[in-house]
């Protein structure tokens, strides 16, 4: 059976409903000081919002080590509604202490696999998902490092890879590394922020290779703005792979927040998808938002 693991139980794929594949409810991080996601009270408050634009689903990507606070996160779901799926993993080096990075040396993966299978910490919370991330366009000895763990953690549960692509580079590079000198199959990789590198070329390639492609988070500074969004998705689909694609809100601040006078989650479903459907028609977005989710996230666990 294939089921996707959310923070109340496994569930079916079928049943996620309308899904923002990649966002946060809770983070934290040296690299984010004074912006943490860390108040319970604007995190319920947040998903309350994106139940009420139409949403049904939530996949946390925040990492070992970046506050995900796992123990509050059945309660939030039961509250709002909205099915959570949490992650463990590991993100850049950049948000971590070097004692932190030291202590899970030579046992990454073993961490990874208990918040999979045991749950995270003390909280019986079981993860979803493994989250790591590449840099601008290359993958330093901290990356290869993390995917490796990554990798023989999806060979122990069968969990797919979530990958933060620094500014939206490095899809090839990860693949290679992945699916070509680590043997997990591209279906079980999600290449995250691809948004914010307006290349048809590689998004294409890395389509072909069997990967799921996430665009989440409205347009910052100096990233691909979201008007450029569609074209790329529209590409992919005409090129036969829209059942590829993830869409998600990518929501790392506090400021950026809708109860906060933000974006937040519901603008994935406010103003993105009516930008969408424009472009792909009601039916393939609503797909793009259901069952895509379902297949990248649903595991025949092991």
């Amino acid at each position: 059976m294939t089921w996707v693991r959310t923070v109340l139980g496994d569930t079916l794929p079928e049943d996620l409903g309308v899904c923002d594949a990649h966002d946060h409810l809770f983070l934290s991080s040296p690299r984010l000081a004074g912006q943490e996601l860390n108040d319970a009270s604007a995190a319920r408050a947040e998903l309350t919002a994106f139940r009420e634009a139409g949403g049904a689903s939530v996949v946390q990507w925040t990492p070992y080590g970046m506050g995900r606070r796992a123990a509050d996160l059945p309660l939030i779901a039961r509250d709002t509604g909205i099915q959570v799926i949490a992650a463990t993993g590991l993100h850049q080096a950049a948000h971590y202490t070097t004692e932190l990075l030291t202590e899970l040396h030579g046992r990454l993966a073993d961490v990874f696999v208990s918040e999979l299978t045991t749950g995270i910490g003390t909280s019986g919370v079981r993860a979803g998902l493994i989250k790591v991330a590449g840099g601008f366009h290359a993958l330093d000895a901290h990356a290869r490092w993390t995917m490796t763990a990554a990798a023989e953690a999806h060979h122990a549960t069968g969990a797919p890879i979530g990958v933060h692509l620094e500014l939206g580079t490095g899809a090839l590079d990860v693949l290679d590394l992945l699916s070509g000198e680590l043997g997990v199959p591209p279906h079980r990789v999600i290449l995250g922020h691809l948004n914010r590198s307006p290349d048809f070329v590689t998004q294409r390639q890395a389509a072909q290779s069997g990967a799921y492609l996430a665009f989440d988070g409205p347009s910052r500074t100096h990233h691909a703005t979201d008007w450029q969004m569609p074209d790329a998705v529209r590409a992919l689909a005409d090129a036969g792979f829209s059942d590829r694609l993830l869409l998600g809100g990518d929501t790392t601040t506090a400021a950026a927040r809708s109860v906060n006078g933000g974006p937040g989650m519901p603008y994935l479903l406010r103003r993105v998808r009516p930008r969408l459907e424009l472009t792909l028609g009601n039916g393939l977005v609503e797909r793009v938002l259901t069952a895509n989710p379902g297949r990248a996230f649903g595991v025949d666990w092991r």
